[in-house]
């Protein structure tokens, strides 16, 4: 193909979820109707659509963060991309408004990021994997301000792609007990619901769910509630389940000021954020699930037939086939003693990976800087500090905790940090134009 038949644009992304969702329609708004100032962008997700935690979409299952917290609002109160405008397209908007509560459930939300997708699907391009990212072959050691990239061409080969800015949103990495792996009866909470749709409940109701975490908590009410007579063993590394922080002064964290304060802080200031405000969203659940699950093993205790095994202050060691039986040893943190219990299916609620972009930059990788500890430098507005003869653009949306704090990858923030991305793309070329 020659260079002037080959796709160039402005802004390439790479993954579509929620996170660079928000950034096209951030393009769009902001930039889609300035003729002058447009800025072309293509999306390439693997996924055969959009799908945001698709295998934890459990009934009742609620968010937990405000429905103003959506794709657009912070950053544009009037967006027709907002969730009030999605409730107000659904004809539901009265209805939402009466059952006067702050949190829709996940399934509502993912039907939110559904109808705002397809308002910018035509930027979008599904069932595509992204193989590299590599050099053109025009840069010779000098100056590279666009990247060459290789896509699947949907027909079983590849096609090349130029971008002068590619925002990497690859999402997080499932994360097993260090030595577990996934098995058909060792699941990780991230392919939960698929799982438990072929599993037959019927005949195997012993069950151990690992974490202390909403999604755990989450899955043992369901459990519990759709799988009778489950036995359902909880192994947790805490003495119990710890409430999410959602009061107001530490929700503040969360407000895009709070980036400017742990971009700008010290070593000092930045450790004392994850010491003191790690529980508004890591290992800890909220209060109304907490409350539920005591409630039944409450009732159960009364009624002399109890389905729910704590088991505190512990971990799992080692997990095993034996015969018709998945094995686990579990190591007591209390008398340091381990057994052995025997469930139908082990279901690993343990989190997730950071997103680590390093595969993925191939060739440019040598090109970004890094710092004492090995982590990428990164700029405020969420762009790859690189060497200076690479002048595209690279900016991640998610893998910035180091850099941009607790929020960096979540939900709370998406508006605001994909509006300064997009920002920071059109200043940025606008700079290029003037000087």
């Amino acid at each position: 193909m020659e260079a002037r038949e080959r796709e160039l644009y402005d802004v390439v992304g790479i993954g579509f979820g929620p996170s660079n969702l928000s950034l096209a329609i951030a393009l769009e708004e902001h930039y889609g109707a300035d003729k002058d100032n447009s800025l072309s962008a293509a999306f390439f997700e693997k996924q055969a659509s959009l799908g945001w935690h698709r295998n934890m979409l459990l009934p009742e299952a609620k968010m937990q963060i405000s429905f103003l917290k959506d794709l657009a609002t912070f950053r544009n109160p009037v967006s027709r991309f907002s969730f009030i405008s999605y409730l107000h397209s659904a004809g539901r908007l009265a209805h939402f408004v009466n059952n006067q509560d702050f949190f829709p459930t996940r399934q509502e939300f993912h039907d939110y990021l559904e109808w705002a997708e397809t308002r910018v699907s035509d930027r979008v391009r599904y069932n595509t994997r992204v193989r590299s990212i590599r050099l053109p072959e025009t840069a010779d050691g000098g100056l590279v301000d666009s990247v060459r990239i290789e896509v699947d061409n949907g027909e079983g080969g590849t096609k090349l792609v130029d971008a002068r800015n590619v925002v990497i949103s690859t999402g997080l990495v499932p994360k097993m007990p260090v030595g577990i792996e996934r098995t058909e009866n060792v699941w990780h909470s991230s392919e939960f619901l698929e799982r438990f749709r072929g599993w037959n409940h019927g005949e195997k109701k012993r069950v151990a769910v690992v974490g202390a975490g909403q999604s755990a908590a989450e899955i043992v009410r369901f459990i519990y509630d759709t799988v009778p007579d489950a036995e359902i063993s909880v192994i947790l590394s805490a003495y119990g389940y710890s409430i999410a922080d959602d009061t107001p002064f530490a929700n503040r964290i969360f407000d895009a000021a709070a980036v400017d304060d742990y971009y700008h802080g010290t070593d000092r200031s930045r450790a004392a954020f994850w010491k003191h405000h790690r529980n508004t969203n890591y290992g800890v659940a909220d209060d109304e699930v907490i409350r539920d699950l005591f409630r039944r093993v409450y009732h159960d205790e009364v009624r002399k037939t109890p389905r729910l095994n704590f088991l505190n202050l512990s971990r799992v060691d080692r997990v095993k086939q034996v015969g018709n039986d998945t094995r686990v040893t579990v190591n007591s943190l209390l008398t340091e003693e381990s057994y052995d219990i025997d469930v139908d299916v082990m279901i690993c609620s343990t989190g997730y990976e950071s997103m680590e972009p390093t595969e993925i930059l191939g060739d440019l990788e040598p090109y970004c800087v890094r710092d004492d500890e090995g982590r990428f430098r990164v700029e405020r507005d969420y762009r790859l500090v690189t060497t200076p003869e690479l002048q595209c653009g690279i900016y991640l949306q998610g893998g910035t905790e180091h850099t941009h704090g607790l929020a960096s990858s979540l939900l709370s923030n998406i508006a605001v940090r994909s509006g300064e991305i997009a920002d920071s793309i059109a200043d940025r070329r606008q700079a290029k134009l003037a000087g």
